[in-house]
């Protein structure tokens, strides 16, 4: 037994509860030193996701106070971070959640054997998902490329509940010196649109357990339907922001699901369906980790997508003259987030109505998302783009004015966030020209532009490259 300090190294896992390192932290009885450390990593990030990492690393430091601890700041590599800190505080072990992405497995990995070889203790605890991606394979062997038998394969599991949350952390003799927060410029990237986009936020773990029991209290009964349609607020739980930074852990947000359920909820099921597809995501990327650079279906590789072209710089602005199109982008820039039918829909159109490689959009995507996930990130627009796991068939090419006529029919979510299409525009539909760079130099009250491309014609263009491929 001892009782020099343990370090508690935080990634993107800023909650007390549901949090397995933490409760062996406390059972261990030691002081614990919590530590978060921008590393490459982290500055990596895009603006919108470094932004909103900040948000949460200064709540999470005052609920840290709150407790009696505190969250110490450092920068450098991750490696020799721990070693300075190790040495200044006599520590002997280090403990934190799994990372699945292969920059952050390398990155522990590489840890943990140094740290072991020093003679100190490094254990790394599940946490990050209900289950972890090696511990489900296939009646062979092999890992699951479909998402429907993945679903009944986990579901049919019966998974412990969340962990209590942590009430004290025992503090250390003396506390290490930390950096300062502000110090870091982690929202400078995002300029002005940081205080346009601050009010869409909701940060922290109290907010986030808040927000679990507003959905489950009021919307999860009708989310089987509800949650295809982006003019009804509230008709989605919203928690992607939370769970990409670790602000409240999939077991506690599945096991409420299980409750909605069993009391007879009809839209529980799809929102537990929802939550193991994203388990689906970090499955795929444990076990075929090209999923995040390359076309994951065999015979994509030579596809002629097209690059980072002037059409695809248009879309980016929510200029397309397609209405579901542009709100969405809009919706993205405002808010740091996009409602999950929007998101298929604008994919769709960029991958095969502008024919435009996936990665573009996947590069912006994890530029402007304040929920930026990694792996849901790149399945999602493999999914939509034909080229990845569970694809839609290639000549499925979402028609954006079918999909606003059968989703918007009301046009709530086009003029919410199209200031062009209202004579007198909404807070915010003219927030996202509050937000958008000047040097782009859009006016709210310029003409709304016509289509980019007509929309057969698009579609003809992109079955015709697709049949090509399969020829």
């Amino acid at each position: 037994m001892t009782d020099r300090p343990l370090i508690l190294w935080f990634r993107r896992d800023l909650r007390l509860s549901d949090h397995p390192m933490l409760a062996q932290a406390v059972a261990s009885g030691r002081p614990v030193i919590p530590l978060f450390i921008c590393d490459a990593q982290v500055d990596a990030l895009g603006a919108a996701a470094k932004w909103r990492l900040g948000l949460g690393l200064a709540h999470f430091s005052g609920v840290l106070a709150g407790i009696g601890s505190r969250l110490i700041l450092r920068r450098g590599d991750a490696l020799a971070v721990l070693q300075a800190v190790i040495a200044e505080t006599g520590a002997d072990g280090v403990l934190w959640q799994r990372m699945y992405d292969p920059a952050s497995v390398a990155r522990d990995t590489a840890v943990k054997a140094a740290l072991r070889g020093m003679g100190l203790q490094a254990e790394s605890f599940a946490g990050a998902l209900l289950i972890e991606p090696w511990e489900v394979a296939t009646g062979q062997g092999g890992y699951y490329k479909v998402y429907t038998p993945f679903w009944r394969a986990v579901s049919g599991r019966g998974f412990q509940g969340p962990v209590p949350a942590v009430t004290a952390l025992r503090p250390p003799e003396s506390w290490p010196v930390s950096d300062r927060l502000d110090d870091w410029q982690l929202g400078a990237a995002m300029r002005r649109g940081a205080a346009v986009c601050l009010p869409f936020q909701r940060v922290g773990e109290a907010r986030a357990l808040a927000r679990l029991d507003e959905f489950i209290d009021s919307a999860v009964d009708g989310y089987g339907q509800a949650r295809d349609f982006p003019g009804q607020e509230r008709a989605t739980s919203g928690l992607s922001e939370n769970l990409a930074w670790g602000e409240i852990g999939p077991r506690t947000i599945w096991a409420a699901g299980q409750r909605a359920l069993h009391s007879g909820a009809a839209g529980a099921e799809t929102f537990c369906k929802e939550l193991v597809w994203r388990e689906f995501a970090y499955h795929l990327m444990h076990h075929s980790p090209q999923i995040l650079t390359q076309s994951w279906r065999e015979g994509w590789q030579d596809f002629p997508w097209r690059g980072d072209t002037a059409d695809a710089e248009v879309w980016r602005r929510g200029l397309t003259g397609e209405p579901f199109v542009d709100a969405a982008m809009r919706e993205l820039y405002v808010t740091g987030r996009m409602h999950n039918r929007a998101r298929m829909i604008v994919g769709s159109y960029l991958t095969k109505h502008l024919l435009t490689d996936w990665r573009v959009g996947q590069a912006w995507f994890a530029d402007t998302l304040t929920d930026w996930d990694e792996a849901a990130n790149a399945m999602g627009w493999q999914w939509v783009a034909g080229c990845g796991p569970d694809a839609a068939p290639y000549f499925r090419v979402f028609n954006p004015t079918g999909q606003a006529e059968k989703f918007d029919a009301d046009q709530r979510y086009r003029r919410r966030w199209i200031a062009e299409l209202s004579a007198r525009p909404g807070p915010q539909a003219l927030a996202f020209f509050e937000a958008v760079p000047r040097a782009w130099r859009l006016d709210p009250k310029a003409p709304y532009p016509a289509p980019l491309i007509e929309l057969s014609a698009g579609r003809e263009r992109a079955l015709a490259a697709y049949a090509q491929r399969n020829a």
